[in-house]
């Protein structure tokens, strides 16, 4: 009699464990990010897809297009699954405000990357790239490329981002310091690179000797040296803002001077393993914004450089 009581103590315990073990790998964690066609954002949803799984959690992957809308209905689906935490790089530092809030009432945690909210609180965190800094990094780099002088453009990124105007005003605290460089043209192209080329072919027009294109990231760099080549501007200096391998490429080609590179798959992978902790603990043991270096990459390094990740 005693012998079965044990067996069934110990099936039961075993049943105990494996329940456990299944509660755990139930557990969801959603990632919601712009569109993956830009691979700056494929690299951050694949990437915290990647250690979410990892770390034994299911995943499910949407993307917002930049529509605060949509990305709405994703935070629904998200509740309506009662996720245990969600990845997000998010559309809009205002609109998205509403959204982390219905989340965060509903018990769920939210983790930011690459892009802020315009209010603290809300999210659990928000881990992003040092803008500013990166942004000067870049900056000083075109100055010299430029010789600290002459004709330039600036292609801005998405008015509703704040990266775009943290980038912009990075640029400009360095190139405004040198009387001799003139700013002739400043356009949105919005982080796109059809519309940067398309831009970029107006203000060609309009101004002839341009020297330099300085953009706010690397997908409208892409755009403006294309549009560049087609017109038989080959001298003109392209400088970006992401350190994607499109890039890195054009670097080593001679077709783009330099970029400022956000380690975006670090940010990713941060962002699940705090949320992971705080799901675990109910504390991240780190403070709600996060500031990641950014690095130059130019001749000297883009070998280096894969997939957003410096080697």
């Amino acid at each position: 009699m005693k012998k079965y009581v044990a067996m069934s103590l110990l099936v039961c315990s075993f049943l105990l464990v494996f329940a456990g073990f299944a509660c755990a790998a139930e557990k969801l964690i959603v990632i919601i990010t712009p569109a993956h066609s830009n691979p700056f954002f494929k690299t951050g949803a694949d990437s915290s897809e990647a250690k979410a799984k990892a770390l034994g959690y299911a995943t499910k992957v949407y993307v917002h297009d930049d529509d605060a809308n949509k990305q709405s209905q994703f935070f629904d689906l998200a509740i309506a699954d009662k996720a245990a935490a969600i990845i997000l790089d998010n559309a809009g530092a205002d609109a998205t405000i509403a959204a982390v809030q219905k989340a965060k009432d509903a018990g769920i945690p939210t983790f930011l990357i690459d892009r802020e909210i315009n209010a603290t609180g809300v999210a659990v965190a928000q881990i992003v790239s040092n803008n500013y800094q990166g942004a000067q990094l870049v900056a000083e780099a075109f100055v010299a490329g430029m010789g600290e002088k002459g004709e330039y453009v600036e292609l801005v990124g998405k008015e509703s981002d704040t990266n775009a105007g943290v980038r912009s005003q990075g640029f400009h605290d360095i190139m405004d310091q040198y009387p001799d460089m003139k700013m002739v043209a400043q356009q949105s192209a919005n982080w796109s690179q059809p519309e940067a080329f398309t831009k970029m072919e107006s203000i060609i027009q309009a101004n002839p000797n341009i020297k330099g294109v300085i953009c706010g990231n690397d997908t409208m760099a892409m755009g403006a040296s294309a549009a560049l080549k087609a017109a038989g501007k080959n001298s003109v200096i392209v400088a970006g803002f992401d350190g994607s391998n499109d890039v890195r490429d054009a670097i080593i080609a001679g077709d783009i001077l330099a970029t400022g590179l956000q380690p975006v798959a670090r940010l990713a992978e941060m962002a699940v393993e705090q949320a992971d902790q705080y799901i675990k603990s109910g504390s991240t043991g780190q403070p709600e914004k996060q500031l990641v270096d950014c690095v130059l990459i130019n001749k000297d390094n883009a070998n280096k450089l894969d997939n957003f990740s410096l080697k």
